[in-house]
């Protein structure tokens, strides 16, 4: 990379904020797992939309392939650069942590326009203090950048109620390949002029542009909550229970959560203060929440629907929480589950979805399957069974026998992933696909998409310099 050319940077973003030195450049170089590294030319920081476009177009005259950057708290590699090897022209990460301003709140449509770097707890900060809900919610939402958020139409734990991030945005800005700006904030609900341009950058990671900012939609504040962990003797009973709650409660069911016990068992060994909130080693646990927007007592319903399930031999013992502190505290051991894996070592993760009525068949067969063939193996499966997404995982707990499993990757995949395919589901619910899955992916689309895929991906993209490497 020319001195010219990154002078041109410097002209554009600042001298500041063009980091060349290795140490500088460490933390945007790995991803989150620690699986993925690349060492890119420099990393740009800049400050706002137009910077970001005259840093893409600087990048398109040069050839240099440019790497979108936000919270890098990804799980798929997908923000990573690939390094000279795969991308000889070299690489410029481009983080958006600069771009973090709420631009505009309308209470009376319901919408809030933020910029692509704001961190999820600071979006939803700001509509709390507008005295409204962004719903979207996931453990890493300290970090995670909206612009992340969109790239991977991420989902999280009340997608069962509201949606993923798809279906929580109206409208982008979006710098393309070539250094232009399309202006799409709209906060429209009903726009039928053509296509929906927005939904071809919402979960392309990046491969088509560089998203800047978002209209998302606003929600009223819940006014009463119930919170209940419980424990359930198997999936099936999980999937009634859960049949249960939506046939009696209704749109209050806000979030179903399914934890096996070794997931239960990490948190409790890895993060300081967990505790077991029942008294019984169960087999399988539910993390329930319900919500609504009117005063109103949700615990007397969810107590009613539980002693019923109870009877029915759906769920055991439950704890019902009292207070916002003792709930917290039964969210943590779900949202808690990422850290304590990363603490216990490497994993092969799968992030998957099925039909919710397939769920049981499908943890039933694989974890025969994968017990069958990797004796030992231990699966570590959670996740949002509300809306039919698993997270379903595997190692082993001594470490020299882990890294001779982890090795076994590729075969442990095609036992999870040729079976997901079998019972109509998805290799990727909410991580995307990145580097890990971009070659597996081709198993399980059907020739016709990958074309169509690629189709767009040329007619955006001529050149291939947005986030090469990923997804194709």
């Amino acid at each position: 990379m020319s001195a010219d050319f990154l002078q041109r940077l410097r002209d554009i973003a600042g001298a500041q904020h063009v980091l060349t030195d290795a140490f500088d450049i460490a933390p945007y170089c790995t991803d989150w797992r620690g699986r993925y590294s690349g060492q890119p030319t420099c990393v740009v920081k800049p400050a706002n939309t137009d910077e970001v476009a005259a840093v893409v177009a600087a990048c398109a005259a040069a050839g240099i392939a440019v790497v979108p950057q936000g919270g890098n708290t990804g799980l798929c590699g997908g923000a990573t650069p690939c390094g000279a090897a795969s991308v000889p022209q070299g690489e410029v990460v481009v983080s958006l942590a600069r771009l973090n301003r709420v631009r505009a709140i309308d209470t009376d449509n319901n919408t809030m326009t933020v910029e692509a770097g704001c961190t999820l707890a600071a979006v939803q900060s700001a509509a709390a203090a507008a005295n409204r809900l962004f719903p979207l919610s996931l453990a890493a939402e300290g970090t995670a950048t909206i612009g992340g958020n969109l790239s991977t139409n991420a989902g999280g734990v009340q997608v069962l109620r509201y949606g993923n991030a798809r279906e929580l945005c109206l409208g982008l800005e979006v710098v393309l390949p070539d250094g232009r700006i399309w202006n799409g904030l709209r906060g429209l609900r009903k726009d039928n002029t053509g296509y929906d341009m927005k939904h071809l950058f919402i979960g392309a990671e990046g491969t088509l542009g560089l998203i800047t900012a978002a209209v998302l939609k606003l929600f009223s504040r819940p006014r009463a909550v119930a919170t209940a962990w419980v424990a359930i003797p198997s999936p099936q009973a999980a999937v009634a229970l859960l049949t249960r709650l939506r046939e009696k409660i209704g749109g209050r069911v806000t979030a179903f959560e399914l934890i096996g016990r070794p997931a239960l068992n990490l948190v409790l060994q890895h993060i300081p203060g967990s505790r077991n909130p029942l008294a019984e080693n169960s087999p399988w646990q539910v993390l329930i929440e319900l919500s609504d927007t009117m005063e109103s007592d949700l615990s007397a319903p969810l107590e009613e629907a539980l002693c019923a399930a109870v009877a029915a031999g759906e769920a055991g013992d439950a704890a019902l929480a009292r207070n916002t502190t003792q709930a917290q505290a039964l969210w943590a051991l779900r949202e808690n589950i990422a850290e304590a894996q990363k603490i216990e070592g490497f994993s092969i993760k799968h992030d998957i979805s099925l039909p919710v009525s397939r769920i049981p068949e499908f943890i039933a067969r694989c974890d025969a399957a994968l017990t069958a063939r990797f004796p030992g193996v231990r699966i570590v499966c959670f996740g949002h069974l509300g809306d039919g997404n698993l997270h379903y995982n595997q190692s082993k707990p001594i470490g020299q026998e882990n890294s001779a499993f982890i090795a076994q990757s590729a075969a442990v995949n095609r036992v999870v992933h040729d079976l997901v395919h079998e019972l109509d589901g998805s290799i990727s619910a909410e991580h995307g696909l990145g580097q890990l899955k971009r070659e597996e992916i081709l198993r399980y689309k059907s020739p016709i998409e990958m074309d169509m895929m690629r189709a767009i991906k040329r007619a955006l993209d001529p050149h291939g310099l947005m986030n090469p490497g990923k997804i194709l």
